[in-house]
């Protein structure tokens, strides 16, 4: 958590008239989308007027929290969250360590700003910025958002929207509450929200219970094929460039298809690959159990990183050779 002195600081930059942007990482998920419209939900319950933007679009399943719909997306507004950026005062930033992460446009943005900046995330690594409150220990960046709100000793302003979407972040990183890094503080806090107007049977049917039929064919499609290499310790999953524009691909379709992989009795490491869209590159997604570190094994082989048992990367080669590349690197891991 921040020190005592900088939370003080900290509050004297939280008043109406400082102009407050809150930005998160390239392709918000539900703990960016969450964490975002939870802060900027309790500082307008403090009079303040932050605007929350992000570098591209979302998935549509987190599209039902309140005011989801009002962020600024710097890809279809570009000079609108440019100015943003440019003229704010104070800007959080949520769910990611390093400016490069917010991508090619919002990144440089970020760091050109004259702003205050102020960092809340639970990746390894975090870069420096004006004040830092960085704890891999903690499951979800909008549980740290709560630490926050405590630490100024507002609890008392979180209301409905801000436990709703603090909720759904908290309940999207953690996979439904089943990662390893949930903790007792972590259902302590979840009590809390509900009893502040969190309905856990709304927040997980808007959030999951939403598929799509092109989701639930591309699922069949790669459970269909699903491989277990490295004595069955390893599960592969994969899909194609035209796979997903035959069986029409929305943002968001293969959210969670990852963890099908540690389903499977034994595993210990699912890995899906999947071609981008539109560059020429293979996006990954990595999830362990136990001490098993695929973010170190990410950032060794895959220019990627993450947390322990959840991360993610990129690779430039096809999706054949990287799966290769994949099996060969797994197989010299011991675990």
């Amino acid at each position: 958590m921040f020190t005592s002195a900088e939370i003080i600081a900290i509050k004297d930059l939280l008043v109406p008239q400082n102009k407050i942007v809150i930005i998160t990482h390239y392709n918000p998920d539900g703990d960016a989308i969450g964490s975002s419209l939870g802060l900027k939900h309790f500082l307008q319950q403090k009079g303040l007027q932050p605007e929350v933007i992000v570098p591209n679009d979302f998935p549509k399943f987190l599209k039902w929290m309140p005011d989801a719909r009002k962020i600024t997306i710097a890809d279809y507004k570009r000079k609108q969250a440019g100015e943003a950026i440019y003229n704010a005062d104070v800007i959080f930033i949520l769910d990611f360590n390093a400016s490069h992460r917010s991508g090619n446009l919002v990144g440089p943005w970020i760091e050109k700003a004259r702003a205050t900046k102020i960092l809340i995330d639970h990746h390894q690594q975090p870069d420096a910025f004006d004040y830092v409150y960085s704890d891999v220990r903690i499951p979800a960046t909008s549980q740290m958002v709560y630490h926050f709100i405590q630490a100024l000793g507002e609890e008392s302003l979180v209301n409905k929207n801000i436990a709703e979407c603090l909720y759904t972040g908290i309940m999207t990183d953690t996979g439904g509450f089943r990662f390893r890094s949930t903790s007792a503080t972590t259902h302590r806090i979840v009590a809390d929200l509900i009893e502040k107007g969190a309905d856990p049977a709304m927040i997980t049917s808007n959030t999951w219970d939403t598929n799509t039929v092109s989701r639930l064919h591309l699922l069949a499609l790669i459970l269909g094929r699903i491989e277990v290499v490295k004595d069955g310790k390893v599960a592969i999953l994969w899909l194609k460039r035209d796979e997903l524009k035959e069986l029409g691909f929305q943002k968001g379709d293969t959210e969670g298809f990852v963890n099908y992989g540690l389903s499977i009795m034994g595993t210990q490491v699912s890995a899906f690959f999947m071609e981008d869209l539109y560059e020429d590159f293979i996006k990954i997604s990595f999830r362990s159990k136990d001490e098993v570190d695929v973010n170190q094994f990410s950032r060794k082989y895959f220019n990627g990183g993450g947390h322990i048992n959840a991360a993610g990367g990129k690779y430039f080669k096809s999706i054949e050779e990287t799966i290769e590349d994949f099996k060969e690197k797994m197989e010299a891991e011991e675990f």
